[in-house]
């Protein structure tokens, strides 16, 4: 490590870091209310840091104790040569897995390469499965290829699909119940993701926000109990329950909540960020960013980044705060920052 003395990435209220989300691109081939304005002005190309370059950074996060890596966007398989990146991380010693959040709309043409690179798991977004819904809110066509991206991940041998629904009050009530019975039939882990202030028009509200214990509501009226299971992992965002009616271990009988405005779980957040134009956040919310790209560009050392990685990592907050007065909208929208 170029003479850092930093052997992990361990903030001043004892959370280690092990994961990495990495921002491939701001651009996106939908335009999901939640996260891109409908006119939107991306990067340019040049701003973006080089697979090189986010190899590199990955590099030095895994002799940081960093284990896992996130690719996300914007939409990362917008991004030409994906697989090729992919297959650059998964190379890197010290880090145990790879995996990609997607829209899925080109999930069937780049699945089986993905697999091929190395790719270890898939978490695809999915808010509805009625072409209407799907339409208000990716204010785009495209159903019908995620559906198809799902088959052909399936077919390729892809073990863990997650998928990722965003609840809103008034537009995804009647979707949870649908959702859940396909993810149960076709055996992915289906998780319902509370609405969160980084939408790009900056119409969030409280109210809009369908909490997670109401979704779980409507899916124990239709499923019966959900039973609480152990954690495998304490640092995940997800509470995961199994349906009741389903056998324990069998694909699709999982059903998660990410409950970041009701029920945060920051006391246990295990997460850093790098955006696609090289800033690393030290969360989702955050209103400060540390510029590695800078460093990267200017002769930095691996040392150098380090230091900076150890920097952001040290000045994480104890909490966002949303709901609180002290709460501060980041100025970046959620396609900005990276899934």
């Amino acid at each position: 490590m170029n003479g850092s003395t930093h052997t992990q990435l361990r903030d001043r209220f004892g959370r280690l870091h092990t994961d990495l989300r990495v921002s491939v691109t701001d651009r996106c081939n939908i335009r999901c209310s939640y996260c891109m304005p409908l006119d939107v002005t991306f990067k340019p190309r040049e701003e973006l840091l080089t697979f090189e370059e986010i190899a590199r950074v990955v590099a030095v996060a895994a002799g940081l104790g960093v284990r896992s890596v996130r690719l996300t966007g914007g939409e990362p398989l917008v991004r030409r040569d994906i697989d090729d990146l992919v297959r650059r991380l998964v190379a890197i010693d010290g880090i145990d897995e790879v995996a990609l959040t997607t829209n899925g709309i080109l999930l069937g043409q780049q699945a089986a390469g993905l697999a091929a690179a190395g790719l270890m798991r898939l978490n695809v977004s999915l808010d509805s499965l009625s072409e209407e819904v799907f339409q208000e809110i990716a204010r785009s066509k495209g159903l019908e290829q995620v559906l198809a991206g799902l088959a052909e991940a399936k077919r390729v041998g892809f073990a863990e699909i997650r998928l990722n629904a965003v609840s809103i009050r008034g537009l995804s009530e009647g979707e949870i119940v649908p959702l859940a019975a396909f993810a149960r039939r076709e055996g992915f882990h289906l998780r319902f993701i509370e609405f969160m202030p980084l939408d790009a028009d900056h119409r969030w509200s409280e109210p809009q926000v369908l909490s997670g214990l109401e979704v779980r509501g409507l899916l124990e009226g239709a499923f019966g109990p959900l039973l609480p299971i152990d954690v495998a992992d304490p640092g995940q965002p997800a509470v995961d329950y199994r349906y009741s009616d389903v056998a324990e271990g069998a694909a699709g009988s999982l059903v998660g909540f990410i409950d970041p405005v009701t029920q945060p779980f920051c006391d246990r957040c295990d997460r850093l960020r790098l955006t696609a134009d090289g800033q690393f956040r030290n969360c989702l919310f955050s209103i400060e960013e540390w510029d590695v790209r800078r460093l990267l560009r200017e002769g930095g050392d691996n040392a150098a980044i380090a230091e900076l990685m150890a920097a952001c990592v040290a000045a994480k907050r104890a909490a966002h705060g949303i709901g609180t007065p002290s709460f501060e909208r980041p100025q970046r929208s959620m396609y900005e920052i990276g899934g």
